[in-house]
């Protein structure tokens, strides 16, 4: 990558604030806002204060003993962690959620029903709530997700490397899975499909039912619009 001719509107420091010290180390300002993706697993080769500090109720599985949880976070029977996992403070984690490893829910986030994460990163107050799929993404501080939205991770094209549409330029991120990033404070309603490599900027709502992808920049509405024709049922 040309950082010379990297685009400003993708750096780190535009899309996410309140990083928690122990994940600023993968969250530097200035390189693309796809960084702390590649940076994820070496990461949590080097964390080593995994604890639990909550009791774990009957028929929550927890798969390996690489995993933090912390205090006041709840949890309901039916939920599956796998490891790597860490999870802050005062998460609320609903029946049925799964972990599938690499990755980092911070402080008082909400995962819920059926919702599946892979290497993946909610920052403070994100909400994944209602059977959402997060395949290696980032949700930004307070990000909402509606009911079935879903961050498509990987191409269907094979043995490509997903590509970042930036108003027309094409970026590769060298990354084969890549789901979507969403700023602080940005919104999806319910049903919303993001592509692979879908950027989505602070302060922006996603509208029911849209397909997304590339760039959205800051403070956008991103609208469907659908044609509705009505016929008399004979």
């Amino acid at each position: 990558m040309n950082k010379d001719h990297f685009p400003e509107e993708l750096l780190l420091k535009y899309f996410f604030t309140n990083i928690p010290n122990f994940l600023k180390p993968i969250f530097p300002d200035n390189e693309p806002v796809w960084t702390p993706l590649k940076e994820l697993k070496s990461f949590f080769e080097k964390f080593k204060t995994y604890k639990i500090e909550i009791e774990i109720p009957d028929g929550v599985v927890l798969k390996g003993e690489r995993i933090f949880i912390g205090e006041g976070t709840t949890i309901e029977p039916g939920v599956m962690i796998r490891e790597p996992a860490i999870i802050g403070r005062n998460v609320e984690i609903r029946q049925g959620a799964y972990f599938r490893g690499n990755v980092i829910v911070a402080d008082n986030c909400v995962v819920g029903h059926a919702t599946e994460l892979k290497h993946s990163i909610m920052l403070e107050g994100a909400h994944a709530p209602h059977f959402n799929y997060l395949g290696d993404s980032i949700l930004g501080q307070k990000v909402n997700l509606g009911a079935g939205t879903i961050l498509s991770n990987f191409k269907m094209t094979e043995n490509k490397m997903v590509v970042v549409d930036f108003n027309g330029e094409k970026i590769d991120t060298g990354l084969r899975k890549f789901g979507a990033l969403l700023g602080d404070f940005s919104e999806t309603g319910c049903n919303a499909v993001l592509n692979p490599g879908t950027i989505v900027g602070p302060n922006s709502l996603i509208y029911p039912l849209s397909l997304v992808r590339g760039y959205i920049a800051p403070k956008t509405i991103y609208k469907l619009r659908q044609h509705i024709e009505r016929t008399e049922k004979k």
